[in-house]
């Protein structure tokens, strides 16, 4: 009976220690992941400062989460440096130079071949402003693929000319950020599909 006992103390004993064991084995890998997840929350949170002094909260983000934004942002960008021009040729060359970086030797194609054609000497000879709206811009992110729609107007001494402008493209995304290219974004095979008079306004008639 003695043997009987010890043999049922010791198996006790011994399902006590292993329960004691998965019991904080299990305590370790619970606090363990509430930890790690108390870290990684952590350190989305950064503090910056404002003007005065002030520490202001701010949060990091997926940048994925608001990649599409980014897309439409960089879009928008290089058309607006591409297509908004005054008649200063320092002006136009830093314009072009701009949008050059957030795109591949298709816009170099294109600013070449406008160039070619006297393009932006007319708008010098003319004291000519052109400015640009976006009125959309389709995006297929799967696809990679965009169509931009426009709207540009060309003010001259003896006119202002109101044009439809209508592009596509595809882009890539970039490993880094710069200055210059500040969303990581690069758009290729970009060309024209239609740029086109809407209405013309005689200003002459007007005076």
């Amino acid at each position: 009976m003695m043997i009987k006992s010890i043999e049922s103390k010791i198996r006790l004993a011994t399902f006590l220690s292993l329960g004691s064991f998965l019991l904080c084995l299990s305590v370790v890998a619970v606090v363990s992941f509430f930890a790690y997840g108390y870290v990684r929350d952590s350190r989305k949170s950064i503090y910056i400062l404002d003007p005065s002094g002030t520490p202001i909260l701010a949060k990091q983000t997926n940048v994925q989460l608001n990649r599409a934004a980014e897309y439409r942002a960089h879009i928008a960008k290089f058309h607006s440096l591409f297509f908004s021009l005054v008649p200063d040729d320092k002006f136009i060359e830093y314009q072009m130079k701009q949008a050059m970086y957030l795109i591949d030797e298709s816009g170099a194609l294109q600013y070449n071949n406008l160039k070619e054609k006297g393009f932006f000497t007319s708008i010098l000879s003319s004291s000519a402003v052109l400015t640009l709206r976006t009125d959309s811009i389709f995006l297929d992110e799967k696809r990679m693929y965009f169509r931009y729609y426009g709207t540009q107007k060309i003010d001259r001494r003896s006119s202002s000319v109101t044009r439809s402008l209508i592009t596509e493209g595809s882009l890539i995304d970039l490993e880094t950020r710069s200055d210059n290219n500040p969303h990581a974004v690069l758009i290729t095979r970009w060309k024209t599909l239609e740029n086109r008079d809407i209405s013309t306004i005689d200003k002459n008639a007007f005076q």
